[in-house]
């Protein structure tokens, strides 16, 4: 039988899991029905009395866009009003929500770490994903990193009945060569009864090379890594169990492989000559590294509810999570007078940084007839360490970075342990049958634990032969203690539209592995010891937290057939970080930073199978100087954007035409990301059996840099010439996708 398409959205089925879930409001038929999330207050919340910004994108709106060959980040930055537009290598570095730091969660366990490695969407296919929901602006509901606001992606589960099999079979190319092609196929399989249901599921990608809008192969991403000739292993299972007295077990487990497959890469010429302007630099074949650039993980968790624990709803999560990843080879190459290399201070080298997450989270939720309280705890513990692989330079530089051999393995950054303990409080009241007011505490204490430290440039001296023995930068203990608040009220005008205000804080610690362990050193003596001069330790110059507080005003509107959410928003904090462009370590500074805009989001059934849309961000970021506000570095700053659709259905077929907008956006420096316009063509098609899905990305064949590639030449630009980190966005692209489910 041919899948069936609703000719309008159904009401969104929303899981009350405390940890794994909020959600936003779906385009409801019946605007009265009450429709519940588990949002802001960790407890099961109807969405007319919950005052912030909340989106939702349901698994038919992430299937017509990845489906269609749109990747996931690419298509959050569509679909997510107030989130940047993502790059299309590995990382989503500056992908910000709102113009700050987001946190990332799988079923509730989050993504980010101490270290602050920006490959939070680089953890999941989107064949084993049921939605994605997010709540914009600054939030400690669930911890620190949601200075920005919070993503959780909530991943498929079995359901009951009889077994079902989804299989999925796609391909991606944009026919410039043999090598332009991505090719994608996934399984799973899932069934249950009343007491157990279970989902196991593999998803499969390997991808070839990809072309600009001029028809020329897209540079490597040799600073964040790339995703061409990569290849990804996504293999997920979830089990569910029911007992007695309404008590339920979930248990979930994820593996994920995400790393380079190919012989092709970026060559820099030989002696390393397109660094400096001898050479061009192009992508051939030849490639053979020791490390070559990966993300690896896996991840565990399990959450029991059991409901009338004294009165009280209880939940309870325990969680682990382990990743490794690897970084491509990177060149440091210092000249000499003569103009030949010096072997002595230069290097050829690649990091992979190693973590281990773990904890639990403990809620209990008491109701009243017009009132309900939700308190608890939240334990968690990382480790983090790393290390460097220094390559034969000869070799590498013979073979203008190619060959990667190793020759040594050093430290990277202090290894560094991170406890975090936190006591919440959450409470909502209905003052009246149209106003609900709320307000919480939540209590967060961390401590660091920072390893004494031989700075990186000190080790790979002493590994070329310039030196025996260096001083440790001393390490250390910090604590942090931080109360967090946040206070709303939201009223009904009627059952169609909210208003709401609320004040909420958030908190981040900046990447203490990128601010400690650097030290300024002495010459070496006569036994080859080099000095410590002076040193970034946790003792002299402690790394502070960052506290970022918001006030908001929203309105939304849901009818059926128009639904309507709109936010202004000003967030602040009284510090700031920037980077050091010749070292890319973490500075400090006491300057206060301000974020500010609107975020909204329309979208309207014309009759029974016209839809159309608009979303968008209008946003100035700005740091306070000298009494001055001025604009902040386009590497922290987000450029405003909007997005527009005209989609049609029915029962059988759809089509979608989308297009979103990036703006011009400029610092004091002078440095400036130039904006630009995209447009896909996507449609479905049901079969006898299964369905067709193809796609048109970039559909005018723009020729253009990704704001990635133009914040990356802002960055690296003092370590290499800025044409190396020129990102290319990819050119006119086709999608095929057929899947079925029996």
């Amino acid at each position: 039988m041919p899948r069936s398409i609703p000719s309008r959205p159904a009401p969104l089925a929303l899981s009350l899991s405390l940890f794994a879930s909020f959600s936003a409001p779906a385009l409801a038929a019946d605007p009265v029905e009450q429709q519940m999330v588990v949002i802001g207050s960790r407890a099961p919340t109807s969405i007319s009395e919950l005052p912030g910004t909340v989106w939702v994108i349901e698994r038919e709106q992430l299937d017509q866009q990845t489906q269609a060959g749109v990747p996931l980040k690419e298509a959050l930055g569509q679909l997510i009003p107030g989130l940047d537009i993502g790059s299309q290598g590995r990382t989503n570095n500056g992908q910000n929500l709102r113009g700050r730091s987001v946190l990332v969660m799988i079923d509730g366990v989050s993504l980010n770490s101490s270290r602050g490695i920006s490959r939070q969407f680089d953890s999941i296919d989107p064949f084993n994903i049921e939605r994605i929901e997010v709540m914009s602006g600054a939030s400690a509901v669930y911890g620190g990193g949601a200075t920005g606001g919070i993503i959780n992606i909530v991943t498929k589960k079995g359901v009951g009945g009889d077994t079902r099999f989804n299989t999925e079979l796609g391909a991606r190319s944009g026919f410039q060569s043999h090598e332009d092609h991505d090719l994608r196929a996934a399984q799973s399989i899932s069934g249950g009864n009343d007491l157990f249901n279970g989902r196991l599921a593999i998803a499969y990608q390997k991808n070839g090379a990809a072309y600009d809008g001029s028809g020329d192969q897209v540079l490597t991403d040799i600073t964040q890594t790339d995703l061409q000739y990569n290849r990804s292993v996504d293999l997920m299972g979830s089990l569910g169990f029911t007992f007695a007295n309404g008590h339920s077990l979930d248990l979930g487990l994820q593996y994920y492989d995400s790393g380079y497959d190919g012989d092709r890469g970026l060559d820099l010429g030989r002696n390393f000559d397109a660094l400096r302007g001898r050479a061009p630099y192009s992508i051939k074949g030849g490639v053979d590294l020791d490390r070559e650039p990966e993300s690896k993980r896996h991840q565990f968790n399990a959450t029991y509810h059991a409901p009338e624990v004294l009165g009280h709803d209880l939940y309870l999560q325990a969680y682990y999570r382990n990743e490794k990843m690897a970084f491509n080879p990177f060149p440091t190459i210092r000249y000499s007078n003569s103009g030949a290399i010096n072997y002595g201070t230069s290097y050829y080298s690649a990091s992979q940084q190693d973590t281990d997450y773990y904890g639990m989270k403990l809620a209990l939720v008491k109701t009243w007839e017009r009132a309900s309280l939700t308190y608890g705890v939240d334990l968690d513990r990382e480790k983090f360490t790393s290390d460097q692989m220094l390559f034969n330079l000869p070799l590498a530089a013979a073979s203008g970075g190619l060959v990667a051999s190793e020759q040594a393995k050093l430290g990277r950054y202090p290894d560094i342990d991170t406890d975090s303990r936190a006591f919440f409080l959450q409470g909502s009241w209905k003052a009246t049958d149209d106003l609900t007011l709320s307000a919480g505490v939540r209590r967060q204490s961390m401590s660091t634990d920072v390893s004494d430290f031989v700075a990186a440039n000190q080790q790979i001296l002493i590994a070329n032969g310039l030196g025996k023995t260096a001083d440790a930068v001393p390490g250390g203990s910090k604590d942090y203690d931080v109360n967090l608040v946040n206070v709303g009220a939201i009223y009904k005008l009627n059952l169609q539209q909210q208003v709401w205000a609320n004040y909420s804080e958030g908190f981040e610690l900046p990447d203490p592995a990128k601010y400690y362990g650097f030290g300024r050193y002495g010459a070496a003596d006569g036994n080859g010891h080099y000095p410590l001069l002076q040193g970034v330790s946790v003792n002299d110059s402690p790394l502070d937290g960052i506290k970022t507080k918001q006030v908001e005003l929203g309105w939304r509107h849901t009818d059926g057939a128009l639904d309507t959410q709109v936010a202004a928003f000003y967030s602040w904090s009284d510090k700031s970080i920037k980077y050091d462009s010749k070292t890319l370590a973490v500075l400090q500074q006491d300057t206060k930073k301000r974020n500010y805009g609107l975020e909204g989001q329309a979208t309207y059934w014309l009759d029974d199978h016209w839809q159309v849309g608009v979303n968008g961000l209008a946003i100035r970021s700005q740091e306070k100087v000298d009494g001055r506000w001025l604009k902040q570095d386009v590497t922290s700053a987000s450029p405003s954007k909007a997005g527009a659709f005209v989609g049609w259905k029915d029962d059988q077929r759809s089509l979608r035409l989308q297009g979103v907008r990036t703006f011009n956006l400029n610092d004091e420096p002078g440095n400036k990301i130039d904006g630009y316009a995209l447009f896909d063509l996507l449609g479905t098609q049901a079969l006898p059996v299964g369905t067709l899905t193809a796609g048109i990305q970039n559909l005018l064949d723009k020729d253009y840099t990704t704001v990635w590639g133009q914040r990356a030449q802002v960055y690296y630009g003092g370590l290499a010439p800025a044409g190396l980190f020129d990102y290319k966005g990819r050119g006119r692209t086709y999608s095929l996708t057929y899947s079925v489910e029996f």
